[in-house]
C-alpha cells in the first residue's frame, strides 16, 4: 500500500519502470529515471545536512528538475515547500522566513530577483542553483552557500524515516487578512486526495494530462499526484497564450486537461481541431465556478470529451465534484462530496441546514489538512471540531470550517452562495486585500485605501482598488499602479483604480464600509 507521497512514483519505477512519468520541452522521464533523479535530489538533501521535517522550498518554474526536487524533499524525510514563480521577491521572502527554509532550489536568474532580500532571511543556508547561470551572478550574503544541481551527492545515504501521518508538504495560500500563510499537508492527505480524484475521473496509465497550472498550487499539483498514482504520464507547460494550450493538447495527444475559469473562459474563444475528441477524455474545473456560457461553448467544441466540474480548498484538497451526466440536470450545481469526504452544511451553531437552506460548507475525513504553519490562531478558526454525528468518536475529530456559504437540494447537490470573508478570487487564485493594500499604504501616496473584488465577465472578480487622497488625480493613480506592478505579482495587479477627493464611507464601527462600496461597484465591468 503506498503510504507516501513519493511512493506514489517509486512504485510506478517497480511496475513499470519504462513507461513515460513525466515530458517537459520535448524532454521525456521514464518512471524509472524520474525514480532516480527524485533519490539523487534527495541525496543532495542529505548530503547538505537536511534534518526530518525540515523545509526544502522550490523556486522554480514547471520543468522536470522541479519534479524530482519537490519529491526528492519527501524522500529524504523532509518538507517541500513550492513557490509560485510569479511571486515578487518580498513575498517569497516571507515564505522562506515564515517556515524557517534553510534550503532552497531555484535558478539563477531567478536568485537575481530574490538578491535584495536574501538577507531576510535568516534561516536560510544553502541555496541549490539549476542550470546553467542566465545571467552574471548577484553577490549574495556570505552566509548562504551556493551549490549547483547537478553536483553528484554520494547515493548511500540513509533518508530519514516518516510515516504517513508525517508533514510532506506546506502550499501557501493567500489569507483575508495580510501574508500568505502556509496550509500544512500531511502524507496522506496527498495520496488520499491522488486515490480519490483518480478514481472519479477514472485515470488509467494510458492517461496524459497535461499541467498548466502551477504546482505551487494543490490544483496544479494534484496533476501531478494523481498521474502518479495510476502510472500515467503528465506534460509539463509553461504557456504564453491561451493558443498554445490547444496545440500542446493536439501535439501531446492530451487526455485530461484542468484548468481555471479564466483559462477556460479564453480557451472557449478558439477553434479547436475537431481531432482533439479522439483523444481528450475529460476536462476539469476549479478555482471558481466555470461560467454557463464558456460550458456550453467548450461542450460545443468537445462533444466527445467530459467536463468535471469541481470545488476545492487548500485546506482540504479538493471538497466536491459534479459528475459530468448531472451537468444539464443540475445547473450551476457544484456537485456533491468526492469519494472519502464527508461535506456537511450547518448553521452557525454547528446543526444542519435543511434542504435549500443557506449555510456553512463543513468538509470531514482524510483530506483535512494539518492546520496552518506557525499560526494557531487562525488553525483555531478554521479547524475545528467536526459537528456533532450520532456516534461520537472518544476523541475529537477536526473539520475544516470553509468560510464559504452554499446549499443543498433534496437529492444532496449543492450549490455555491457566496463567502463570508473578504477574499478576492480571480483568475483561480485568492487574494488577500490586505496584502494590496498594505503595499499602497507603504508607498505613502494616498490617505486610504480599499482593495475589493468587483465581479468580472472573464477573471471571476477583479481587483478594483479605491484610494482617498486629498489631491488625487490620474498621475496619483498611475503611481499607485506602478507600486502595485512593482511588489506585487500579475494577478494582484488591480485592474481599476477608483480615486476619491473625500473619506472613505464608514460602517458603524468606524472601519472602512467594504460592503457599501461593493455594492456602489458592482455594475462596474
Amino acid at each position: 500500500m503506498t503510504a507516501c507521497i513519493h511512493d506514489l512514483l517509486l512504485t510506478q519505477a517497480q511496475r513499470t519502470p519504462t513507461h513515460p512519468a513525466v515530458r517537459c520541452a520535448g524532454v521525456e522521464w521514464s518512471y524509472q529515471q524520474l525514480a532516480d533523479a527524485v533519490h539523487a535530489a534527495a541525496a543532495v538533501y542529505l548530503t547538505l545536512g537536511l534534518q526530518r521535517g525540515e523545509r526544502v522550498a522550490v523556486y522554480l518554474d514547471k520543468r522536470l528538475e522541479t519534479v524530482s526536487a519537490l519529491f526528492g524533499a519527501a524522500a529524504a524525510g523532509g518538507v517541500f515547500v513550492p513557490i509560485n514563480p510569479l511571486l515578487k521577491a518580498e513575498q517569497v521572502a516571507h515564505i522562506l522566513t515564515d517556515c524557517t527554509v534553510r534550503i532552497l532550489v531555484t535558478t539563477a536568474d531567478r536568485l537575481a530577483l530574490l538578491q535584495p532580500v536574501l538577507a531576510q532571511c535568516v534561516a536560510l543556508q544553502t541555496l541549490v542553483l539549476v542550470g546553467n547561470p542566465a545571467v552574471e551572478m548577484a553577490p549574495v550574503p556570505p552566509t548562504l552557500a551556493l551549490r549547483s544541481w547537478d553536483e553528484p551527492a554520494p547515493s548511500a545515504i540513509t533518508p530519514h524515516r516518516v510515516i504517513d501521518g508525517d508533514v510532506a508538504a506546506i502550499l501557501y495560500t493567500s489569507g483575508s487578512t495580510g501574508r500568505p500563510k502556509g496550509v500544512v499537508l500531511s502524507h496522506r492527505n496527498l495520496v488520499a486526495g491522488a486515490v480519490s480524484v483518480a478514481s472519479y475521473l477514472e485515470n488509467q496509465a494510458t492517461d496524459r494530462i497535461l499541467a498548466v497550472l502551477p504546482l505551487s498550487f494543490d490544483y496544479g499539483l494534484s496533476q501531478l499526484t494523481t498521474a502518479f498514482h495510476v502510472g500515467a504520464c503528465v506534460v509539463l507547460m509553461n504557456y504564453l497564450l491561451p493558443r498554445d494550450v490547444i496545440r500542446a493538447v493536439v501535439k501531446e495527444r492530451i487526455t485530461g486537461l484542468a484548468a481555471v475559469p479564466p483559462l477556460w473562459i479564453q480557451l472557449a474563444e478558439l477553434a479547436w481541431p475537431a481531432s482533439v475528441g479522439e483523444h481528450l477524455r475529460y476536462i476539469t474545473n476549479s478555482g471558481g465556478a466555470m461560467p454557463g456560457a464558456t460550458l456550453a461553448q467548450l461542450r460545443a467544441q468537445l462533444p466527445h470529451t467530459q467536463p468535471f466540474l469541481m470545488y476545492g480548498l487548500t485546506e482540504a484538497f479538493r471538497s466536491t465534484y459534479l459528475p459530468p451526466d448531472e451537468i444539464d440536470r443540475r445547473p450551476g450545481s457544484m456537485g456533491k462530496a468526492i469519494p472519502n469526504a464527508e461535506i456537511m452544511v450547518v448553521r452557525p451553531d454547528g446543526t444542519p441546514c435543511a434542504d435549500e437552506e443557506p449555510g456553512e460548507l463543513v468538509h470531514r475525513g482524510i483530506h483535512v489538512a494539518l492546520g496552518y504553519w506557525n499560526d494557531a490562531e487562525k488553525t483555531a478558526e478554521r479547524f475545528k471540531p467536526a459537528p456533532a454525528r450520532p456516534l461520537e468518536l472518544m476523541l475529537p475529530e477536526l473539520a475544516v470550517w470553509s468560510g464559504d456559504t452554499v446549499k443543498r437540494d433534496a437529492d444532496g447537490f449543492l450549490y455555491f452562495v457566496g463567502r463570508r470573508d473578504e477574499m478576492i478570487k480571480t483568475s483561480g487564485y485568492r487574494v488577500s486585500p490586505t496584502e494590496i493594500e498594505e503595499v499602497i499604504y507603504a508607498s505613502g501616496l494616498v490617505a486610504e485605501v480599499a482593495a475589493l473584488g468587483v465581479a468580472h465577465p472573464l477573471l471571476g472578480q477583479a481587483v478594483v482598488v479605491v484610494t482617498f487622497a486629498a489631491d488625487n488625480s490620474d498621475a496619483l493613480s498611475a503611481l499607485v499602479v506602478a507600486a502595485c506592478q512593482t511588489q506585487l505579482p500579475t494577478f494582484m495587479h488591480p485592474t481599476r483604480i477608483i480615486a476619491r477627493t473625500e473619506p472613505l464611507p464608514r460602517n458603524p464601527n468606524g472601519k472602512i464600509d467594504r460592503t457599501r462600496l461593493a455594492q456602489e461597484l458592482s455594475d462596474l465591468f
